[in-house]
């Protein structure tokens, strides 16, 4: 896949395209690339995104930018893998958001994508004031020579009356529903982060885990534990028993929250390795407990119970 930057003179000879965040790249935005993929393929043009490299919200308005469901690394991999050709990656800061839309097509999608058909969803908007609309870009499609076609969205089950949305997934992350979330990602939820010293007190009581770093910006599932999959750098991947919390029975106050990752079957160290946990299901809610024995007559109970519901659905 080509990836163009805002700042380079790199461009494609003709493209159609999609335009959004891309937050997540969950089915509703493999709905509209796979469009964009199909429709490029019969005019044997390439197939082309244009995204962020910040979520647009960080800049027009900070206090209330939501949290992320993927850094800009996994998602150019995650478009990557869908088959796009071209990712135009917007340098987003306030010269950009002060772009009308009228500059931002011209810009960038007739003169450094040379845009032959634009597909979005049918509620999409961009430029300053997000005056562009899929009836704006029909307007300017008719002046540069592109035509428009606003999609419906997307519901993630047949009955479902929300659509599938980045809110949507991060609002059943922080309600623990991490089937909802799955559901509507197309793929389990992931954190990626580097394996930190913890305090080594799963160590101490014969339960090792992994201390995975958590970055402010991006979304996390509720506090709990989860069944998961820990995938290592070279792509190795081992079932995990991960615990996402504060650690009530240590801590009465806890300055945040940490994630801790027990790797089923596994020795070795970890540290200093970048890990991707996948979140595959929700086992229990956070809790404090009366000791260190009634604390690890649980954990052993989690690792079971994670065993179990893995090796359930890897015989599925």
């Amino acid at each position: 896949m080509k990836i163009i930057r805002d700042s380079d003179d790199a461009s494609v000879d003709a493209s159609v395209l999609t335009i959004g965040a891309f937050d997540g790249v969950h089915l509703g935005h493999q709905t509209v690339i796979r469009e964009v993929m199909r429709r490029a393929a019969d005019r044997g043009v390439a197939s082309a995104v244009v995204t962020f490299d910040v979520h647009p919200a960080t800049v027009v308005r900070p206090e209330s930018a939501p949290k992320l469901l993927t850094t800009l690394e996994r998602k150019l991999e995650l478009l990557k893998e869908l088959g796009v050709d071209a990712t135009y990656v917007i340098e987003f800061d306030e010269r950009r958001a002060n772009t009308t839309a009228e500059e931002f097509t011209k810009q960038v999608f007739v003169d450094r994508l040379n845009v032959a058909e634009i597909v979005v969803g049918d509620n999409f908007h961009f430029g300053k004031g997000r005056e562009g609309t899929v009836a704006f870009l029909s307007d300017r499609g008719a002046q540069y020579g592109f035509s428009v076609d606003g999609l419906d969205l997307v519901c993630h089950e047949p009955d479902a009356t929300e659509h599938v949305s980045s809110t949507a997934i991060r609002r059943a992350l922080v309600g623990g529903d991490i089937d909802a979330a799955t559901s509507m990602l197309g793929r389990n939820f992931e954190l990626c982060g580097e394996v930190i010293q913890g305090d080594q007190r799963g160590r101490s009581i014969g339960v090792p885990t992994a201390n995975v770093r958590l970055l402010d910006e991006m979304a996390r599932p509720a506090n709990g534990v989860y069944a998961a999959r820990y995938v290592m750098p070279d792509g190795t991947v081992h079932d995990a028993a991960v615990n996402i919390g504060v650690r009530p029975t240590f801590y009465e106050r806890a300055d945040a929250a940490v994630m801790e990752a027990h790797l089923l079957d596994f020795e070795g160290d970890l540290y200093g390795q970048v890990a991707r946990v996948q979140f595959v299901k929700f086992l229990r809610g956070e809790r404090r407990f009366d000791g260190i024995e009634e604390l690890t007559a649980q954990l052993h109970t989690d690792i079971t119970d994670t065993r179990d519901v893995l090796q359930h659905l890897e015989g599925v």
